[in-house]
């Protein structure tokens, strides 16, 4: 049985793995564990900052996703956005983000969020469809970035 909860600080070295695992697997890239495990550290230590929450079966955390805080001032509400979303090699394709996500929902719902919004790799098409079997749209707007710290 798939179970979510907030994550707590005795999850670092999960999401820490978890974070890895996202990058390297859709960008390739090998991230800083010194630098991954202050960020989500950094996130347990200030809760404006976001929330992870993890999904877990018997064997420990099979799925994690951070939401963070978007206030917007066109629909007078707040927009969460879902990152860092990992499911363990182990557990895919036995509903551990459709679980992670309804919980988010129903959260998000009481807490009346006007909005989910996510973004994927432009390359990641099995993100792209999980994403649009669990209801989200392609959105009308594009992401930039301009880095100003490297790491």
């Amino acid at each position: 049985m798939i179970l979510c909860r907030p994550a707590i600080p005795d999850d670092l070295p999960d999401l820490v793995e978890g974070n890895q695992g996202i990058a390297q697997e859709t960008e390739n890239l090998t991230l800083s564990k010194s630098t991954l495990s202050s960020g989500i550290e950094a996130v347990f230590d200030d809760a404006n900052r976001g929330a992870y929450w993890v999904a877990t079966d018997d064997h420990g955390i099979i799925g994690q996703l951070l939401i963070t805080f978007e206030w917007s001032d066109w629909r007078n509400g707040q927009i969460w956005w879902i990152q860092s979303v990992y499911v363990w090699p182990r557990a895919r394709r036995q509903g551990v983000f459709r679980t992670l996500l309804a919980k988010i929902t129903e959260q998000a719902q009481q807490a009346g969020v006007v909005e989910l919004r996510l973004y994927a790799e432009t390359t990641n098409d099995k993100a792209h469809k999980t994403y649009l079997n669990q209801g989200f749209e392609t959105g009308h707007y594009q992401v930039f970035a301009k880095p100003l710290k490297t790491n």
